[in-house]
């Protein structure tokens, strides 16, 4: 029995209600109805796994938003296989190809979506992001997220530069029950300060830190992202203990392209993907981890406060394929 059929088994299996596996199932539909349907008019086609097969097995795989490199490279992987195997037959290969997109995911390792929570005293993530990506919303809901599993939850605006910022931000402060802390400055350092320094004093769990959501030349956004972080290093020698990378799921190649850049400039520890029930390329996670080595910890598969969820790759797996 393959991974992708042991997967199958255990969530049919499942005779509770998952609400989270519902999520996956619900919010990738878009890329499930395309994606899959390419593959079962695939088998259809061919009788037998031969060069033109696997040339539009290449391009319905880049539709997916999986990335040429990232194709090519498992296309090739696939092939010695077939030939290794002498798979001869479309539909053998059919699940062939999901447990390989599985592996591809999780060698060197299965990357944890776990929050790497510090030991002692606050957890302070700090969220980056071009405009646009919806990184005020995922501060909220992974807020409330948070403050539902009894953490203390303190919200800074360390975004002085987008008209409104603040008060989006305040606004979810006001809908969470959750206190943000704001500054009258423009710089991001005074309000960042202040809510680092406010959650040493009361004893707060999580500091979820916004900041401005632009990509500058690269010497500037070094530039202003090495002051924020050492703003907060003077108060919490190890923190930031999470610098998480938002995007856009539905601009596809363009957000690998965003970890590629963001990269450059400071460490990432994970991505929140925001949007992934919005677009019909869902395959954009594996290109992110292919492309760049930085996991995925939060999928948007829903725009309900608690449709945000840490991202899991056999849901995502299932909630892609169970069609198949």
């Amino acid at each position: 029995m393959g991974i992708f059929a042991k997967i199958k088994n255990v969530f049919n299996k499942k005779d509770d209600i998952n609400k989270d596996l519902e999520k996956y199932e619900e919010g990738l539909s878009k890329t499930r109805r395309e994606f899959v349907s390419e593959l079962n008019g695939l088998s259809k086609r061919y009788k037998n796994v031969d060069a033109e097969y696997f040339e539009e097995l290449e391009n319905i795989l880049i539709m997916a938003d999986i990335g040429v490199n990232t194709v090519m490279k498992f296309v090739d992987k696939l092939k010695k296989r077939v030939k290794d195997e002498k798979i001869n037959s479309p539909d053998d290969l059919k699940e062939i190809i999901v447990d390989e997109l599985f592996i591809m995911y999780a060698e060197d390792g299965v990357f944890s979506s776990k929050i790497n929570y510090s030991d002692s005293g606050p957890t302070v993530i700090l969220f980056i992001g071009v405009n646009g990506v919806g990184k005020t919303t995922s501060i909220g809901k992974i807020a409330n997220k948070m403050k539902n599993e009894n953490k203390k939850v303190l919200l800074v605006a360390g975004d002085t530069f987008r008209a409104g910022a603040t008060e989006q931000l305040e606004e979810w402060g006001k809908r969470l029950d959750v206190p943000v802390v704001t500054t009258k400055s423009k710089d991001p350092g005074a309000a960042i300060y202040d809510g680092v320094e406010t959650s040493l004093k009361e004893g707060y769990d999580v500091v979820l830190v916004d900041t401005a959501g632009r990509l500058q030349n690269k010497v500037n956004l070094m530039n202003e992202l090495a002051k924020i972080n050492n703003v907060i290093k003077k108060l919490i020698p190890n923190a930031p203990h999470e610098t998480m990378l938002v995007i856009d799921a539905t601009t596809g190649q363009n957000g690998v392209s965003q970890a590629k850049e963001f990269s450059k400039v400071t460490d990432i520890t994970g991505i929140v993907l925001t949007k992934l029930d919005g677009t019909a390329k869902g395959g954009i996670v594996l290109a992110i981890k292919e492309e760049t080595n930085i996991p995925v910890k939060y999928v948007g598969l829903g725009e309900r406060e608690d449709d945000l969820e840490p991202f899991d790759v056999e849901k995502y797996i299932y909630g892609l394929f169970k069609d198949l």
